[in-house]
């Protein structure tokens, strides 16, 4: 078997939804060594309701997004959850998220917090709308960012229908 280019290097993936699972996706099919910290079964409120029987959920949990991936479930909401990932973050290279900036430091898993954990550690924050600004601690996704940015009225055609 051959060595990708990222083999030796270490992913702590806590990222949800498309981009941060699909960085770190990628990351592993160069070689990296990631590992998908999920959060457990019952806060998983959206998959819950969309999946009700055994067939879509068994499709589902083999999402492509998890392709070179090992997972672990913590509850970042208890103090053992939180004291896993720190121990996880002292061996890693990588550290990926996709909160808003209060809920990383709910979590115990904001930049400072990892930096002093692991100095040499790269910590790769994905958000719909930043750290910082006035934006900074809303939710959204996809069509609410290409809103905000304006790409969304370029969408279509003036006289077309929505």
């Amino acid at each position: 078997m051959t060595k990708g280019a990222l083999d030796g290097v270490k992913i702590v993936d806590l990222s949800r939804m498309a981009p941060g699972p699909f960085c770190s996706m990628m990351l592993g099919d160069m070689g990296a060594e990631v590992i998908k910290v999920e959060a457990p079964p019952t806060s998983r409120i959206i998959a819950s309701k969309i999946i009700n029987d055994a067939e879509t959920r068994k499709k589902a949990a083999s999402n492509p997004l998890n392709r070179n991936k090992r997972s672990i479930v913590l509850d970042l909401k208890e103090k053992d959850g939180i004291k896993i990932l720190h121990q996880l973050c002292e061996k890693a290279d990588v550290f990926i998220e996709g909160f808003r900036p209060e809920v990383v430091t709910r979590l115990g898993c904001n930049y400072e917090t990892i930096k002093e954990i692991n100095p040499s550690i790269i910590y790769s924050s994905i958000s719909g709308y930043g750290q910082t600004g006035p934006y900074k601690d809303l939710v959204g996704h996809d069509v609410n960012y290409i809103s905000v940015g304006g790409a969304l009225g370029l969408i279509g055609s003036k006289n077309g229908t929505p």
